[in-house]
């Protein structure tokens, strides 16, 4: 009945088309006379069906260094200080656009506050992001004939292995545009402490576990980008990018257990060593082309081809006689090619625009693996191509985004295919309160494929009488859902109140099995009956002052959520998501605090806590270079929780600690220069491979 009425809404709105204008706002329409209010003028936000369109007053334009400094004065926006990157204070994954271009976090330091006319919050990202990202950040900027920008930046921790850096540079002379990007992102750390507990019934025989380890462990990330762009205005935009992700892990630790078998008690000692690579080179082309005044068509072809090689090697013996209680030894060689084409076409009506298009995503893994179970060579093929259209316009104070899509999931193993269609409508609907209030409504239903992980057939042991299994027979999930938010802004408040509720059918669902084939328990995947998620969601920032003197941000989110296993077992879990950030700015100073109270939250079986904020930055701005100095985890370590729920075979918990990080000391130092501006594309089309398979 759902899918009924959301055809019917959707052909009412094809009923508009025939009335045609001219094009809706874009970059090129955004006037003398909007950009000299945006600069000399108070901040200004303005609420639409599915996005927020946020501009800058003189005061934020003349503190910020580049772009991504206005980025963090948004509320639903706050700086990771770990990655040093812009993500969404709810969650998810957030894609950042430049004039429509997909943009790095270094693309997005390229752009002086002083060029950018507004941006673009989009909380419900539009079809041809929407599989993508659960929000997106598109900056427009104005742009030019001429000019050049470059940067470097690092910051480090004084006692540990703790290293960000980065350096750009951009030239722009005429209609050409030529851009270099370099980044490093290095983790070493020397003390992580995990504790973990196996609890279980084997046999007619109680067995426990209980593991003490340190870990050495860490990460080397490195990105190289080169770009060329080509801009015709009003004519046609050519873009080829090359990209280098080269990424390599390793960690080693030793520890102790204590296993007992009924009330036999044994003193093991165990070595735990495993790790991965890869090198991506990836090639993005992109092309866009004005047809007329009221088309454009857009292509897009993303392409890699890569190799990555996953070990894992662990034993764990009696300390006493020395016999061997397991051995592990486990190594995994993935050649993957990966291939994104996208083809989309938007017109332009008097009632909105229509925008519709294709994309079909591929990814082809020719596994050679030695693992517990044998040594195999097998290939896997992951297919998804998706059809969509949708319609946008506006009626007096009534906005609102009609559209359809179809969607077909084909995964192909060397133990089942899984092939299925899905009808994926969109309905968001808005009105506009009297002056800052505003009421929305959206619904969706689009399906999910699981992970390469969840598929994998590979088998890792991962205590005495458990091992842990992909699951190749799992079926796609199918996700509903609905909200309905409530937006009300002023000089001093920014505020969203939304209730939610995320219908999951066939949910994806991690749980210990009986394990047939090597003896004890399996952690494995199965396709639960269905998953819900419903609550209310209150984020925004106050500025006492009504600048950014002093400014709180706050989202909390209390929310509950069950999940229904294949056996028909209810798991429910209640809980009080929370996050809390503290700024202020004055003259070349800022000063930030973020704190949060880690809550559990479902995940499958288990039971996981979110990463703990207890994190304070100070900086200090001087011409074209900033200081910066900042301590993460103030008084404590990072720590993560896990815990299996009363329903599971295997009665498990883990406590990992990074003692590392506890009270991290840390000093920066960057440097940004622009000199004119460079020209921007509007891309309308931005894809991206699928990551590495390491499982």
């Amino acid at each position: 009945m759902k899918k009924t009425i959301y055809s019917v809404l959707f052909l009412c709105g094809i009923l508009v088309f025939s009335q045609e204008s001219t094009k809706n706002d874009t970059i090129e329409q955004a006037g003398t006379k909007e950009i000299q209010e945006v600069i000399l003028k108070a901040q200004r936000k303005k609420q639409f069906a599915d996005k927020s369109v946020y501009t800058f007053d003189k005061e934020a334009l003349e503190k910020a260094r580049y772009a991504k400094d206005l980025l963090q004065t948004l509320p639903e926006l706050q700086l990771d200080p770990v990655s040093n990157t812009i993500t969404s204070t709810k969650g998810g994954t957030t894609l950042f656009l430049i004039n429509g271009i997909e943009a790095t976090d270094m693309q997005i330091r390229s752009v002086a506050p002083s060029e950018v006319v507004k941006v673009e919050y989009y909380d419900i990202p539009p079809a041809r992001w929407a599989t993508r990202a659960d929000t997106v950040v598109n900056i427009l900027t104005r742009s030019t004939e001429t000019g050049y920008v470059f940067g470097a930046d690092v910051s480090t921790a004084l006692n540990t292995g703790f290293v960000n850096g980065s350096a750009y540079a951009n030239y722009t002379k005429g209609k050409n545009n030529f851009g270099l990007e370099y980044s490093l992102n290095l983790r070493d750390y020397d003390d992580r402490r995990v504790n973990s507990i196996y609890d279980y019934q084997l046999n007619g025989k109680h067995y426990r576990s209980d593991e003490n380890r340190k870990d050495h462990f860490g990460y080397t990330f490195q990105n190289v980008a080169l770009r060329y762009t080509r801009l015709v205005p009003d004519n046609y935009a050519f873009q080829v990018k090359l990209n280098m992700d080269i990424f390599s892990r390793f960690s080693k630790g030793v520890g102790q257990s204590i296993f007992s078998e009924n009330h036999l008690k044994q003193e093991h000692a165990m070595f735990k060593n495993n790790g991965s690579d890869y090198v991506i080179p990836k090639l993005d082309l992109y092309y866009s082309k004005k047809i007329g005044e009221k088309d454009e068509l857009s292509i897009n072809v993303v392409g890699s081809h890569y190799t990555t090689h996953t070990s894992e090697t662990a034993r764990e013996w009696i300390v006493g006689s020395g016999v061997s209680v397991y051995d592990n030894d486990m190594v995994l060689k993935a050649k993957q090619t990966s291939l994104v084409g996208e083809l989309a076409h938007t017109h332009d009506f008097k009632a909105g625009k229509l925008s519709s298009g294709y994309r079909i995503s591929r990814s082809s893994i020719s596994n050679d693996l030695n693992n517990l179970a044998r040594y195999s060579q097998y290939s896997v093929n992951y297919l998804e191509q998706y059809f969509y259209i949708e319609f946008a316009g506006k009626v007096n104070q009534f906005s609102y985004r009609i559209g359809a899509g179809l969607t077909n999931i084909h995964n192909k193993s060397a133990e089942n295919t899984f092939d299925e269609w899905t009808f994926t409508p969109k309905v968001i609907l808005s009105y506009q309160l009297k002056n800052n209030h505003n009421l929305r409504f959206t619904a969706s239903y689009n399906p999910v494929s699981p992970w390469s992980n969840a598929l994998s057939s590979n088998v890792l042991q991962l205590a005495p009488n458990i091992v842990q299994r992909g699951n190749p027979f799992l079926e796609s999930q199918q996700v509903f859902s609905n909200n309905l938010t409530y937006s009300f802004n002023n000089k001093y408040f920014d505020f969203n109140a939304g209730l939610f509720y995320r219908y999951t059918n066939r949910v994806i669902n991690q749980y210990y099995v009986q394990d047939n084939v090597l003896g004890g328990y399996a952690l494995t995947y199965e396709n639960g009956k269905n998953g819900q998620r419903y609550g209310v969601q209150l984020t925004g920032s106050y500025k006492p002052f009504g600048n950014n003197l002093f400014v709180i941000k706050a989202v909390i989110t209390p929310t509950s959520e069950t999940v229904k296993t294949s056996t028909g077992a209810l798991i429910k879990n209640d809980y009080l998501g929370n996050y809390f950030s503290l700024s202020s700015e004055y003259k070349s100073f800022s000063l930030q605090y973020q704190f949060n109270i880690p809550v559990y939250s479902l995940s499958g079986a288990f039971m996981n806590t979110n990463e703990n904020q207890n994190n304070i930055f100070v900086s200090y701005k001087y011409k074209n270079w900033t200081f910066s100095t900042g301590m993460y985890w103030i008084g404590m370590p990072s720590e993560y929780k896990t815990k299996s729920l009363p329903e599971s075979l295997v009665d498990y918990k883990v406590h990992t600690q990074i003692m590392n990080n506890k009270s991290m000391f840390v000093l920066g130092l960057s440097y940004d220069f622009s000199k004119g501006k460079k020209t921007e594309i509007q891309r309308k089309l931005n894809n991206e491979t699928a990551p590495a398979a390491t499982f």
